[in-house]
């Protein structure tokens, strides 16, 4: 997409050319996701923030509904494409239900967001080469640093109930994180919910779904249909895991859907829409479900809440 306009220092009302992409951009992810994001743009506010960790400063954006009160935290990891537009849209989305959302920047170490970006090319060996380089640094102890970095920013928030757990959620590698983040942070986190999430069953020792000892609260494990075509032991073990520890969650094959169904700026695969808008809406409710029954409802109930 080309800028018409020619940006000039001079003139205010001139968009740059990233300035004008990332309009286009979030444009289009509303019309994707449907009326709900414009009202969710209407009724929250998002600011551009930097969160100190042990291992630099992590650029995020910070959303929470627009007036006065505290709400329940959530911390949104995006997928390999990075912090953008979509997840910002996502991140309003739940920010109007009644939540402060944190999404992160996960390449921070490496990169400002976006880092990769929704042009990257997978089917390119040095793309690839740089994305297998940015993941290699998140290992399960470096998410749990991240981890208890987000919560501690967020409890120091006016607007966050900390009587109340902290979420997580997360798509494709996102959704590792979310469990990583989980079993990292146990005393806050109360909920996680990964959607099409990469590597949850591996098997190596240190394995996202041999952390699940480790968390607290509930859960929900959305799976791509051909994601469990490549690995259908991954489901099963990922609930002999969650019953062994003894904590409720959902694991879900959503029928007929691709890798990464739930993310309106998917590129096609093969000429065809990766994103399912149906079962997108579907996956959404079973979050706002489970936020709604372990982060809103659960504040007085919750072991590791503030007095």
């Amino acid at each position: 997409m080309s800028d018409p306009r020619r940006p000039d220092d001079d003139d205010p009302s001139r968009m740059t050319r990233r300035e004008f992409n990332e309009l286009a951009l979030a444009a289009g992810v509303a019309v994707a996701i449907g009326p709900a994001v414009a009202t969710a743009q209407a009724a929250t506010v998002e600011k551009d923030v930097e969160v100190k960790t042990p291992d630099g400063t992590c650029d995020a954006v910070l959303v929470r509904p627009d007036g006065e009160g505290r709400w329940p935290g959530v911390i949104l990891f995006p997928d390999a494409f990075g912090l953008r537009p979509t997840m910002r849209a996502m991140a309003r989305r739940l920010a109007a239900d009644g939540y402060v959302v944190l999404a992160i920047n996960p390449f921070y170490r490496a990169t400002r967001a976006p880092g990769t970006g929704p042009d990257f090319n997978f089917a390119d060996p040095a793309a690839r080469a740089k994305l297998d380089a940015l993941r290699a640094v998140l290992t399960n102890d470096a998410v749990a640093r991240d981890a208890h970095a987000f919560v501690t920013y967020l409890d120091a928030q006016p607007f966050v109930n900390t009587s109340a757990p902290v979420g997580a959620f997360g798509y494709c590698m996102g959704g590792l994180m979310t469990l990583q983040a989980a079993a990292g942070e146990p005393s806050r986190i109360g909920a996680g919910a990964s959607f099409h999430g990469g590597g949850l069953v591996t098997d190596k020792p240190g394995s996202p779904h041999l952390l699940v000892p480790k968390m607290k609260g509930r859960y929900l494990i959305a799976i791509a249909a051909s994601d469990d075509a490549q690995q259908p032991d991954a489901k099963t073990k990922l609930r002999e895991a969650f019953a062994s520890a003894k904590l409720p969650a959902t694991v879900e094959v959503y029928e007929g859907t691709q890798h990464g169904w739930c993310v309106p700026d998917m590129p096609k695969r093969d000429g065809k829409p990766i994103y399912d808008e149906a079962e997108a809406e579907r996956a959404w409710k079973a979050l706002t479900a489970l936020f709604g029954a372990a982060l809103a409802q659960a504040a007085r109930r919750w072991p590791g809440a503030s007095a």
